[in-house]
């Protein structure tokens, strides 16, 4: 989910991790990721030719340089491919010719909604910041098939030992139209972004995929960007933790709904395995009871971002994080929340924990090689 798409900040490309040897098989040998700047490992930078070689707090904590990721070092999908003994994925749009492609790639687009901008554009409503959509994704996804496969039999050889992840996708459908402040209009688009989400599950079916895995949306009542945005000063809008309650309602029926349509999908597609994450739950968890995982037990600290400027919750959408009047907090670690839009690392590794060894996946996925730790 990305309110602030920062295109000002210089990335780097992802680096790789671990690979297993071929002695013991894979869980997954190859994982393919479609998404928006949750799991962006470089297209974004690569899309808009953002320097390299240039200075930011993005990527600092684990990179220690930027890495095209919107945090403070690795994301979920990050956490999650080292845990299964594969390297980082590589981002689509910044692969070079003879790149060893075999344990996946990254589609996710920072910015990319589930719906395409003509869907916006149709109904006079504020548009997500890129048209790089998951309709998009699904599309490079299938020019790069021949690269990873020569024919059916192969693909489906191939396929089956792979994961799919589609998502999480929608944040940015949702946060293009939080500044209107209007719950019912933020319900109207949940049929239509089910309905992209369900076209493009299908659509990685039909190409072979039978292990696909749908999460939901997190709990945007406690994002310090939409915090920021809607700027209640009543309240009675906020839950006991300092949520707010009306966009975190919002959330559980859209992932209601988007359970729904799952369901249907298992009973369509009964011979693959759709797997559910449960973001909200994952992470909601962290903001409950912050001090427990080893956040800041302020409640002021909980919802306030490592890195930005502006009060209550250090974020500007005019001078966002990596600007010059922007500030880091001294402990990324004990911050929920990186840069108003985007989780810190260590909450990232949280919920990938929650996500590959329980109990936020519903099914499980594969037991995993690696503890994330």
């Amino acid at each position: 989910m990305n309110i602030f798409i920062i295109f000002s900040i210089t990335f780097a490309c992802g680096v790789f991790g671990n690979v297993n040897s071929n002695v013991n098989p894979l869980p997954y040998e190859a994982i393919f990721n479609f998404g928006d700047s949750i799991s962006d490992t470089g297209n974004a930078a690569a899309y808009h030719h953002v320097p390299k070689d240039g200075k930011s707090p993005y990527g600092s904590t684990y990179f220690k340089h930027p890495s095209g990721r919107l945090s403070n070092g690795r994301l979920i999908i990050d956490f999650i491919t080292e845990a299964y003994g594969l390297p980082m994925l590589p981002a689509y749009l910044d692969l070079t010719k003879g790149q060893n492609i075999r344990h996946g790639v990254n589609f996710a687009f920072a910015g990319a909604g589930a719906l395409d901008m003509n869907y916006f554009i149709k109904n006079r409503l504020k548009a997500p910041a890129t048209n790089n959509s998951l309709s998009v994704q699904l599309d490079w996804f299938k020019k790069l098939k021949p690269s990873l496969c020569k024919n059916k039999k192969e693909c489906n050889n191939y396929f089956k030992k792979s994961l799919f992840i589609v998502g999480e996708i929608g944040g940015n459908d949702i946060n293009a139209l939080i500044s209107y402040n209007n719950i019912s209009k933020l319900r109207e688009i949940v049929p239509p972004m089910i309905e992209e989400i369900t076209k493009a599950t299908i659509a990685l079916i039909e190409e072979g995929a039978v292990e696909v895995v749908v999460p939901g949306n997190f709990p945007i009542g406690c994002n310090s960007g939409v915090l920021t945005v809607v700027n209640s000063g009543n309240k009675d809008d906020y839950d006991q933790f300092g949520c707010l309650a009306a966009y975190n309602v919002f959330i559980k029926y859209y992932n209601w709904r988007l359970n729904q349509a799952i369901e249907a999908l298992r009973q369509q597609k009964n011979h693959v395995k759709i797997i559910y994450f449960d973001y909200y739950g994952d992470a909601r968890r962290l903001f409950q009871a912050p001090q427990k995982y080893g956040f800041s037990s302020s409640k002021n600290e909980t919802f306030r971002a490592c890195c930005g400027t502006g009060e209550p919750y250090n974020v500007d959408e005019h001078a966002p994080c990596g600007s010059l009047t922007s500030t880091i907090c001294s402990d990324p670690s004990k911050h929920i929340n990186w840069d108003g839009a985007h989780f810190t690392e260590e909450a990232y590794k949280l919920i990938a924990k929650g996500l590959v060894e329980g109990p936020f996946a519903s099914s499980s996925l594969k037991s995993p090689l690696f503890k994330i730790v």
